[in-house]
């Protein structure tokens, strides 16, 4: 939601509260004498009603709007939610009330409960009731800070569903690198006539990986377990083209289990290391770990690359700025990627929370 609709949401709830102290103003003045000049009492009463309503609903309201939602109702804990909503209101009521007898007792104020004939032994009565209409304040807070959100979220899903074509288009192109296809497909070619037996398993390998693309990637969430099953077939069959078999590491930390993944996530950065690697006779070239717990999913891939060499930019793939977009849309707020290039190693490590 744009921010001048939330600004125009909190000025029109503030219009509707004054207007309601204006009402009460208007009914005041028509209920007293009209011999009497009634100027100064209509203006003590509006100073009366902003301190006994206006202040406390003022305080109450922000604090559930900016704190109270956010670290605890939008969190599901309901029991502190109503503890500390009803102790901000009464915190507040005790505030605009030390203020107004304050400006009563030093004469700038003057105290409509019948002169202060019962004066401060109306004190809890007074708070308490303040208390209370400051809590409906704050419950509005509540609604309009859940309407904003709700608004917020259905428009992400819209925005989801706009970019998802053009997401899924680069998706293609990425897992259909015509590159890597025939690349894999010349290499097991040769390995044919060399070994029959480890051809046909790196065909069956290719087979699968194409499977993956086509049928599995089509859902919103994949089990973990098998992305890493992909991941791990995808890099053996990289690893056709290299003698050197410590060239990649791979390493999973963790229990997979029964934890789900958007499809896909992972393997843009390590098709990107595959690319930008320029050496494959050096050890731990590429080193892609994956480390699982309670919290979080951690994906850290590294490659080393020859600063002095120019790579040749191909047009599949998904770049940077589209896997950001697709991790914000997909992740909002519960992701972190953080990638560092040094001189020779290109590091990249992904949080995403997990659950």
């Amino acid at each position: 939601m744009k921010k001048s609709i939330v600004i125009l949401l909190h000025i029109g709830f503030w219009f509707c509260y004054l207007l309601l102290i204006g009402i009460l103003l208007a009914v005041f003045y028509r209920s007293s004498n009209p011999a009497i000049d009634q100027t100064a009492r209509v203006l003590n009463a509006f100073k009366s009603l902003f301190l006994f309503a206006f202040l406390p609903s003022f305080l109450t309201f922000y604090g559930c709007y900016v704190i109270l939602f956010t670290k605890y109702l939008q969190q599901k804990k309901f029991l502190l939610s109503l503890f500390f909503g009803i102790l901000i209101s009464i915190a507040a009521s005790t505030l605009a009330y030390i203020l107004m007898r304050y400006l009563i007792e030093s004469g700038q104020l003057m105290d409509m409960d019948k002169g202060g004939a019962n004066g401060r032994s109306t004190a809890v009565r007074t708070i308490l009731f303040m208390s209370f209409i400051a809590s409906i304040a704050g419950l509005a807070a509540l609604i309009i800070k859940g309407f904003i959100i709700w608004f917020n979220e259905i428009k992400l899903k819209e925005e989801l569903k706009q970019k998802n074509h053009e997401t899924e288009m680069a998706l293609i192109k990425s897992q259909l690198d015509p590159h890597f296809l025939f690349n894999t497909l010349n290499n097991i070619d040769v390995l044919i006539l060399k070994d029959a037996t480890e051809a046909s398993n790196y065909l069956n390998k290719l087979s699968d990986i194409l499977r993956f693309m086509l049928y599995e990637t089509k859902t919103d969430e994949i089990l973990l377990k098998k992305e890493i099953e992909y991941i791990e077939k995808y890099i053996e069959l990289q690893k056709i083209r290299t003698a050197n078999v410590n060239y990649v590491s791979f390493e999973v930390i963790g229990n997979p289990a029964n934890i789900t993944i958007a499809p896909m996530v992972f393997i843009p950065f390590i098709e990107n290391a595959f690319k930008h690697s320029t050496n494959k006779k050096i050890d731990n070239a590429i080193k892609v770990q994956l480390i699982i717990n309670q919290d979080n999913i951690l994906f850290i891939c590294e490659n080393k690359f020859d600063s002095n060499r120019k790579v040749i930019q191909e047009s599949n793939g998904l770049g940077n700025g589209l896997i950001q977009k697709r991790l914000h849309l997909i992740y909002p707020e519960q992701h972190q990627l953080e990638i560092d290039k040094q001189t020779n190693l290109y590091s990249v490590k992904l949080t995403i929370k997990n659950g």
